[in-house]
């Protein structure tokens, strides 16, 4: 018998009858021989993890753009929290926590650069529109590794696809993902808003805070404390109405104070002024698009426009700032 296999009964004997077991998976696009080790989603774990769209996350806007000190989240480290959170529920839960990694790790990495700002404009400016969950899927299946993707699993795609407010996962992990991200954004960012000094804790209005906690470590243990004590072997992931009901105003307290017209967000048009005029030259100039790019309109039939919003949503915030200038912005001339 081999490791894998040994695992895998481990996993049949302890976890939950609502777990997904990695020997059930619906599979792979593409069919591939079993590791001799590894069970299936620690396999799509490690895959995601070393994969070049991981790695630019670390240089990709959460909420605050070009910040001032090292302390701000990055789109990697909102991940890495995501992950942390969705790990500690599962394992509590006796759910599959390789799965529910595989898709934390994964849930982001369509995102574009400048955060949401960078989506909006995509969305707005791209033939067939742009959405950062249906990119992060794209990412795996299609961009990675020249064209070939990471062949995840079918479990896995459909938690990164259906992690946002509105999806519905598949899986109990999936759910779980769904979740964390609220759980961690919220917090992180109200976490980065107050070191900002765009609030105190003090302002965020109490009947909030009162149900969801007076700090973000109170918060952070009360929400994912909630959400273990309401699903406790039940076919399900929920939280208590009044908890869930406080997230969501808390959420929404925080578009109208932080993701919408504060002043730590006021660059944010002229980073979409930057991507909207980096969409419209390589529209003009599909040449000069990496040549990996260039194959997936020769050999795959892709689009222009997707495959120039496929570029551009892959850059850091510091790759599309050294290409806009580098196009547009005039160098001094020596002799």
């Amino acid at each position: 018998m081999s490791i894998r296999e040994q695992l895998e009964e481990l996993e049949a004997m302890y976890l939950s009858p609502y777990a997904s077991l990695s020997q059930n998976t619906r599979g792979r696009d593409v069919p591939e021989e079993l590791c001799d080790m590894r069970p299936e989603y620690q396999r799509d774990r490690d895959r995601i993890l070393h994969s070049k769209a991981f790695r630019r996350l670390k240089h990709k806007t959460q909420v605050f753009l070009a910040p001032e000190g090292d302390h701000y989240r990055t789109r990697l480290t909102h991940t890495l929290e995501v992950s942390q959170i969705a790990r500690t529920i599962a394992k509590t839960l006796r759910l599959n926590e390789s799965l529910t990694e595989a898709i934390a790790l994964g849930h982001d990495l369509g995102h574009t650069p400048f955060g949401h700002s960078g989506e909006d404009v995509l969305n707005r400016i791209c033939e067939d529109g742009f959405a950062h969950y249906i990119q992060s899927v794209r990412v795996v299946e299609v961009l990675e590794k020249d064209g070939r993707g990471l062949n995840l699993t079918w479990e896995v795609r459909d938690g990164i696809l259906n992690h946002r407010t509105s999806g519905n996962p598949s899986t109990l992990e999936g759910a779980i993902v769904r979740f964390s991200d609220k759980i961690a954004y919220i917090n992180h960012d109200i976490d980065d808003a107050i070191r900002a000094r765009l609030f105190t804790e003090n302002d965020l209005p109490a009947r909030f805070t009162d149900i969801l906690g007076k700090s973000v470590r109170d918060r952070l243990n009360n929400m994912i404390h909630d959400i273990i004590h309401n699903s406790m072997d039940k076919p399900k992931i929920t939280m208590s109405p009044d908890m869930e009901e406080a997230m969501q105003g808390l959420r929404l307290w925080m578009f109208a104070n932080v993701y919408s017209g504060s002043v730590a967000k006021s660059e944010e048009k002229k980073a979409q002024k930057m991507i909207e005029m980096l969409y419209v030259y390589y529209m003009e100039h599909t040449d000069e698009l990496p040549g990996e790019y260039l194959r997936m309109m020769s050999d795959r039939g892709e689009k222009k426009g997707r495959v120039v919003c496929d570029y551009i949503a892959g850059m850091s915030d510091s790759y599309a700032i050294n290409k806009f200038e580098e196009l547009f912005v005039p160098r001094a001339w020596n002799v």
